[in-house]
């Protein structure tokens, strides 16, 4: 398609380049109804120094497209400014200023001798993945005794991410900043676990869950085939459930809970240990329970805990965010940036803690810390993973289950527990309704090109060339025979 500014005044079948500035709800719904052929939005191709402006303003486009009810057949392109690209856009609106012109004579004019561009995408259209399978991650430490009369502690992170263009979403601290607190907490308890002085009387486990942008899939089938299986007893005593989601940065730190643990009870106590160690170790860092009932009218759940707490298993998920709704959890925006990796390996090290102090029931010893000098947190292998998390997108329907970021997490898990094991499920499409789709990147070329009236003049010169050749041919042949 031919390319265009998007204030042209003829948009019908053209690709509309703009730059995330020019971009509204509004502007684009006019786009829909004068039938623009496609839009291409250039954002900044450093996402992580976008200004707050912008950064609220791309949040809030991003957020308007995905609620927007009725359907159109004009794509959306999302592409990282660069140099190249800057010179195309500033090519296309010198191209157009026979839009602005005084006359229609200057505007054919200047039609005519502008460059234009056109804009071909390659590959084939996007196809719907019918049978997309989503993948579970999981391991376990096997406590001291009998573990099946041991209770058990599990951590859980979904290692799925989402945004806007599909081909961008890095997810670094929604859910990135989970899935790495998971791997150390992993790694630090498998240390204690292979000691007998520092086995604890708790099996723990460890889930990394698929399909979290999609209202959780990967754990509801988890907690489905694990809660009433005659084969494991994973879920047959659980004391509590910690989800880890978005604890890569801020001074803020939330415990999100359906229904308040009892005073008597395993998460209460984890809940005392975490305020504990925060006033104590880290006063600055702001500590609160959000306390948020189930709504099953909303088609989405709000947090990952809340699939255990339909179960009536007792769970929590801890973020720096205070609101689900926040759109930190969903945006191209979530980058390597966005991630302090400092306050995201104290994050951890106050969850390893907690939940240390409660399975080794020392929780009256405030001074005490388990997780010290060589085995503490490795801010290193905290930012490694982090590089490692964000070097491509982690959407979803780009995740199959042959994919080699999943190979490379069941191959760590492997290290620090037993029997770990990847599983795959169909994605359930009622719940939500929703289709997974193929075609996250494309390659589109911008071809520089006359403009079709350009080929207009040349074909109304081409005849006038002609037509004088052939009035001099017939001039000489005239004076020819007059000699004669």
């Amino acid at each position: 398609m031919e390319a265009r500014p998007v204030d042209a005044k003829m948009i019908t079948r053209r690709c509309i380049v703009a730059r995330l500035q020019e971009i509204s709800i509004s502007k684009y719904r006019d786009l829909v109804q004068e039938n623009a052929g496609a839009l291409l939005i250039l954002i900044p191709a450093d996402l992580g120094s976008i200004s707050t402006s912008d950064a609220k303003h791309l949040q809030t486009l991003e957020r308007e497209l995905l609620l927007l009810a009725e359907e159109t057949s004009m794509p959306v392109y999302f592409a990282l400014e660069t140099e190249e690209l800057a010179q195309i856009y500033s090519d296309i609106h010198s191209g157009n200023a026979g839009d602005q012109a005084a006359t229609a004579v200057q505007a054919l004019m200047s039609g005519a001798t502008a460059n234009g561009f056109q804009m071909v995408i390659a590959g084939s259209q996007a196809k719907a993945l019918g049978e997309f399978q989503i993948t579970n991650v999981q391991g376990h430490l096997s406590g001291y005794g009998i573990e099946e009369q041991l209770p058990t502690v599990a951590f859980v992170a979904h290692y799925d991410a989402f945004g806007i263009a599909t081909g961008l979403a890095e997810g670094a601290d929604s859910n990135g900043s989970g899935v790495i607190a998971l791997l150390e907490l992993a790694r630090l308890f498998s240390k204690l676990y292979t000691n007998s002085r520092t086995h604890a009387k708790y099996n723990l486990v460890f889930l990394l869950s698929g399909g979290g942008k999609f209202n959780y899939q990967g754990t509801k089938r988890w907690i489905e085939d694990n809660l009433d299986s005659q084969d494991t007893n994973l879920l047959s005593d659980v004391a509590y459930v910690v989800c880890l989601d978005t604890i890569g940065q801020s001074d803020n730190l939330y415990l999100h809970v359906s229904k308040p643990p009892k005073e008597d009870s395993a998460g209460n106590v984890f809940l005392q240990n975490l305020r504990e160690i925060i006033g104590s170790y880290y006063p600055q860092l702001k500590f609160e329970m959000v306390h948020k009932k189930i709504n099953l009218a909303d088609d989405i759940l709000a947090w990952e805990h809340e699939r255990f707490s339909i179960k009536r298993l007792p769970a929590f998920t801890l973020s720096h965010l205070e609101s689900h709704k926040s759109p930190d959890r969903e945006t191209v925006l979530d980058t390597r940036s966005k991630v302090d990796v400092k306050k995201l390996r104290r994050n951890i090290h106050i969850v390893a803690e907690a939940v240390a102090r409660h399975i080794y029931n020392i929780s009256s010893r405030g001074d005490v810390q388990l997780f010290s000098k060589t085995l503490d947190v490795q801010e290193e292998l905290v930012s490694a993973w982090l590089h490692h998390l964000t070097e491509k997108s982690r959407a979803a329907q780009l995740l199959h289950k042959d994919h080699k970021l999943l190979n490379n997490l069941e191959e760590t898990l492997n290290r620090y527990l037993k029997d770990v094991k990847r599983s795959t499920l169909k994605a359930d499409k009622r719940d939500p309704e929703f289709i997974f789709y193929d075609g996250a990147e494309y390659t589109m070329s911008a071809y520089n090109v006359k403009p079709a009236i350009f080929d207009l003049f040349l074909a109304l010169g081409i005849i006038g060339y002609l037509a004088l050749v052939y009035l001099a041919v017939q001039v000489k042949e005239s004076f020819t025979i007059g000699d004669d």
